[in-house]
This record gives structure tokens, C-alpha cells and sequence, in this order.
């Protein structure tokens, strides 16, 4: 998620969320810390996968013979 919106959100939900400034501020760091694990910033995910070899597929000798 971006980091704007994320600051954003959280802003939002500690000020609707929080009683005082100490509570405001703990809520603030964990909904911005759990917007953070939900965004798509997986670095495996940037991994591309491994090629694959052909594999041919020969045609069966039937007695002894190749067609």
C-alpha cells in the first residue's frame, strides 16, 4: 500500500479510535503497522520463475523399426 494512504488510514482510524494523546498515538503505530503487512510489497513475489526444459517427445519403434 502506498505510504501516503497508509498515513492517511491511520490517521483517520487513531483519531476515531483513540481517547487521549498516549492512546492516539499506539493506535496510529499499529494500524499503520498492519497496513503495511497487508499491501502487495512481497519481494518473492518479484522473483521470476525458473525456466523449463523441453521435454521431446519421441515416436515408439515398434519392432525394431522407426516410423
Amino acid at each position: 500500500m502506498n505510504r501516503f494512504f497508509r498515513f492517511i488510514i491511520a490517521a483517520w482510524g487513531a483519531k476515531k479510535l483513540g481517547g487521549g494523546c498516549l492512546s492516539t498515538i499506539v493506535i496510529f503505530i499499529i494500524i499503520y503497522m498492519l497496513l503495511g503487512k497487508c499491501g502487495n510489497d512481497n519481494p518473492r513475489a518479484a522473483i521470476p520463475a525458473k525456466p523449463v526444459k523441453a521435454v521431446s517427445i519421441n515416436k515408439p519403434v515398434i519392432c525394431g523399426y522407426k516410423k
